[in-house]
């Protein structure tokens, strides 16, 4: 009896499950590994943990998407097995299958080198360490199992378990989304730390163009209008939100306070550096933490750092 051929539609559904499937896995033990550096930072380094600046967001996009896809495919393929039998033996399945059982193999024999290969070099396991290397054990060997499964074709002796497996990893899905939203928060929480980076980045022009000021004036300016130089085409930056002006105060000869309102407190910075609105000389341990709401930051300028320009140049 000749083999089945494999259609184009075959080949198709199942590079395309294969790949989601591929991508997904990695999204999700990489979510994980983000999760669990939220969870037990790492105290040998001097910043802590950023959900804004990692991966996370792209990690939950990429399965709010490529889970969906996964499960709609591998639903299309076995109602196309369960008409056509022959399905089950077409070259494409076969390969796809035994690839994924190598990959999967593959990464649970080196997961184990890696966790054998620490302990043997005295190197102490942290917790984070040892979760990690059990997320990809776990993840890796259900995903073998299952497929091994299949090349023996227990689902299709048993398609209610299949059905009931597809539920349960798409809850997993869901429950690591959500988890998700709970660390990074809302799009909105997002779109607001970007505006507050803005903010923290516009105060930082402005502080750089008052101390360029005092070097050549000899004095700071009495409003920041005064910055203004259509020579060098600089615009005072305003508030990116609302559009109004950031608040300046100058308070001596030498130090001046800017203000502005923040949507979110700041998550960058250590939380050793201290309150924000603490005085700092410029240009030697700026610091730029905030808190929501309105913030003000004390500066004073330094002449020996900032000497003024002598006059006649």
């Amino acid at each position: 009896m000749d083999k089945p051929k494999a259609t184009p539609k075959d080949f198709f559904l199942w590079v395309g499950a294969m790949v989601a499937l591929y991508v997904g896995v990695f999204s999700f033990i990489g979510l994980l590994f983000d999760y669990l550096n939220y969870v037990f930072p790492d105290t040998a380094l001097s910043y802590s943990f950023n959900p804004y600046q990692g991966s996370i967001s792209y990690e939950m996009a990429s399965l709010i998407v490529l889970a969906p896809v996964f499960l709609i495919l591998m639903r299309v393929i076995r109602r196309s097995m369960q008409t056509d039998p022959s399905r089950r033996e077409i070259w494409v399945r076969r390969w796809v299958l035994f690839l994924t059982l190598f990959v999967a193999g593959a990464t649970v024999v080196v997961d184990l080198i890696v966790l054998l290969n620490t302990f043997l070099q005295g190197e102490e396991l942290s917790m984070r360490f040892i979760l990690k290397v059990l997320v990809v054990l776990l993840v890796m060997s259900a995903g073998f199992m299952h497929f091994m499964a299949d090349l023996w074709g227990y689902w299709e002796q048993f398609p209610q378990r299949a059905k009931s497996v597809s539920w349960g990893v798409a809850a997993l899905v869901v429950l690591s989304i959500v988890a998700g939203f709970v660390i990074i928060g809302s799009p909105q929480t997002q779109r607001n730390y970007r505006l507050d980076e803005q903010r923290v980045s516009d105060l930082q022009g402005i502080q750089s163009q008052i101390i360029y000021y005092w070097q050549q004036k000899g004095s700071l300016p009495a409003q920041l209008a005064d910055l203004s130089d259509s020579l060098s085409y600089y615009t005072i930056p305003v508030d990116p939100q609302t559009k109004q002006s950031y608040e300046y105060k100058r308070q001596s000869p030498l130090d001046f306070t800017l203000c502005a309102t923040f949507a979110t407190e700041n998550m960058t910075d250590s939380p050793t550096a201290g309150p924000a609105s603490s005085p700092n000389r410029v240009g030697t341990s700026d610091k730029w933490q905030h808190g929501e709401g309105q913030v003000c930051f004390d500066r004073s300028i330094d002449p020996q750092l900032y000497p003024p320009v002598p006059k006649g140049r």
